[in-house]
Formats: C-alpha cells, structure tokens, sequence
C-alpha cells in the first residue's frame, strides 16, 4: 500500500465535491480524452501534450508525472491525505476503485476514483512537523515517502487519530502489488519535488505556540485582545464556570454601543456541536446582545457547518483558521503582552504553485 497526496484545485474549490461525492477527481480541466486508455507514461505525456499545447516542456514534465501516477500507479486499498483550505484540519480516505472515466461529465471531472473516507477534519496539530512538511507540497497529487510517513499515520488513526509516537514500532506499511518496485517509485511524483506552501507551515507553527502559550481560559485573553483591536471595548468573565459567556464586546464610550457581542471560546480540540451554539444563541438573547462569536480552536461539527448561513446575521464562528486569520490581520494593535507572548514576524517570500516544481 501507499500513503499519497492529493489536493482539491488549488484554493480548494472542489474539497466539499470530494468529501460528498466520495471521489477524488483529476482536476486538470484541459484532459477531455480518455486517459483509461493510456497504457504508458509516454501515451499519457501524448495526451497532455495534445491538450496543453501551449505548454513548456518544465510544466508538461511536472503534470505529466502526476497524471501518470493517478492513472497508474494509485491503486485501491491506498491511503491519501486531502489539505483543508478552509479549516487547519486534514482529510484522510482510502483510494476504492480504479481510474474511470465519464465522457458526460463536465471538466475537470472526467476522470475519477472512488474512494471511501477514514477521517475527516483530523486537526493538524496532531502530527509531528515533519509530516506537516510532507503535506505541505505544492503538487497537486505526490506520493508520500520521507520519515516512515504512512505507518505513523496508521498509527495515529489506530490510537483514534491522536498522536502515538511509541505506538509506530510494530507497524509498517504492506508492500502492494508488483507494480510497487523500486525502479517504478523512482519515476512517480512525490513530496521531495518542488516547493512547499511556506505559509500553510508557517500557520501550523503559530498554531503550536499558541497552544503552548494560551491554553484553557487562556485563549479568551488572546480572542479578547483581537476585539480591542478591532476597537471594542471589552469584558472578560474571571476562569473557571462561564454560563456561556466568556466576552462581552460593544462600541462607543464604555462598550454602550452597538453592535454588542457575546462570546464563546472553547480551547480544546474537539469539534463543537450544535447545541453548543445553540446554548450561545440563548445567551445572546439573556445577556441583550446584538450578535454572537463562538471560537472554537477545535472547528465544528458538520450539523453546525449546514447551517452556517441561516445565521450569518446574528453569529460568527471562528475555528482555527480563521482565529489566526484575525491575529494575523490584528498583530501589530494586539495588546503588548499577548504580542509578548505570541512573538511574530512578517517574512516575505516568493508565492509558489505545484507548476513551480
């Protein structure tokens, strides 16, 4: 077996077609001929050359390897990693079917695998940062291979997606079919090519300090000098039992102006369910206030993400990602001892794409 990766467009824009359809597509919107007919890498390298004519030789080489590997190399029973662009979580599934392809379909979703999911949303701090590395390639699809990455995740996912970092001795990946020797991993795609989202790795490095520097009740001292930032005046309910309120934010002289928030932080990393939000709903209501703010480092449940829109006019929900989006938007006007302990700085660097490789 092999443990690969395998991206959903490259701002994540098919991710939720993925998850609900339980396939993962080729999504090279220009491949409209049947590539289940392709019986080597030189009649698939024909094809993108066909369909990419305008392309340079560096390019086509690149998207050449990963097509090949998708169409030929990429077996069932194999283990895949799925980025989230919306959330700092990472989907796993395993591949099911074999290459097809649906001439009916409309580009970029002719070709396709079936697959099945293990796990979605797993948080991204439950992997050491070399594996975080690894996924962090900019290739659209990669097979992983660097620091025994497919028995730890294994691992991981038997001790019930936490970390287990004695538990990776006794595992190791099967060997597949015949089709896996050497001399073919050679030629297929993988994590070392090309270049690495910086910024993705950047953020999983703030995620880590974070939650070493504001644990518990902690994080509602940082969610609270965000809002002051953003020229709220606040109050802050003392640690320990909250009744659902942990800020209260308003404008104006004193926080007497609206719009007057109420808030909810949970810093644990299990994803909060609806009636969670339910219960802040209630409170907004009690404590007279205009709108809600539920921060949940852990992200949320999938019946709490359907019905995200009903209440867009009365309640926001930041999980990690958009948490940090906040404190990085906000740094420089964060109050100076939170900035004390979250030191950070702006570094610029060159926007790579998986074409780059």
């Amino acid at each position: 077996m092999a443990l690969w990766l395998i991206r959903a467009g490259s701002q994540g824009e098919y991710e939720f077609k993925f998850l609900n359809e339980e396939r993962v597509y080729l999504t090279w919107g220009e491949l409209v001929d049947d590539l289940t007919k392709a019986k080597s890498r030189e009649d698939v390298a024909d094809v993108m050359r066909r369909c990419l004519p305008e392309a340079g030789e560096n390019k086509l080489r690149n998207h050449i390897g990963q097509v090949w590997a998708f169409c030929s190399s990429i077996a069932p029973g194999d283990w895949f990693a799925l980025p989230s662009k919306f959330s700092s979580t990472i989907h796993f599934g395993e591949i099911t079917g074999p290459l097809r392809f649906d001439s009916k379909a409309e580009a970029p979703f002719k070709h396709y695998r079936t697959c099945k999911w293990i796990e979605r949303d797993v948080p991204r701090s439950r992997f050491d940062q070399d594996l975080l590395y690894s996924l962090g390639a900019y290739l659209t699809i990669c097979r992983i291979t660097r620091n025994d990455a497919e028995a730890r995740i294994r691992a991981i996912a038997a001790n019930g997606w936490q970390s287990n970092r004695l538990g990776i001795a006794g595992i190791k990946p099967p060997r597949g079919k015949e089709g896996r020797e050497a001399a073919e991993l050679d030629t297929l795609p993988t994590e070392d090519v090309g270049t690495v989202d910086l910024e993705e790795l950047g953020r999983d490095s703030i995620a880590r300090m974070n939650n070493a520097r504001f644990k518990g009740h902690g994080l509602a001292r940082l969610v609270e000098s965000i809002l002051r930032a953003e020229g709220y005046s606040t109050h802050r309910s003392p640690e320990g039992p909250d009744h659902g309120v942990d800020i209260l934010a308003g404008t104006g002289p004193m926080g007497f102006g609206s719009p007057r928030i109420c808030v909810q932080v949970k810093s644990g990393e299990t994803s909060t369910d609806r009636p969670s939000v339910d219960q802040l709903v209630g409170t907004m209501q009690h404590v007279g206030a205009d709108h809600g703010l539920f921060v949940a480092w852990g992200g949320f449940k999938d019946t709490v993400q359907r019905e995200r829109a009903q209440k867009y006019f009365r309640l926001r929900l930041w999980d990690q990602k958009e948490l940090i989006d906040q404190l990085l938007a906000h740094y420089a006007d964060l109050d100076p001892e939170v900035r004390a302990d979250l030191p950070l700085k702006r570094v610029w660097t060159v926007a790579g794409t998986d074409e780059d490789a």
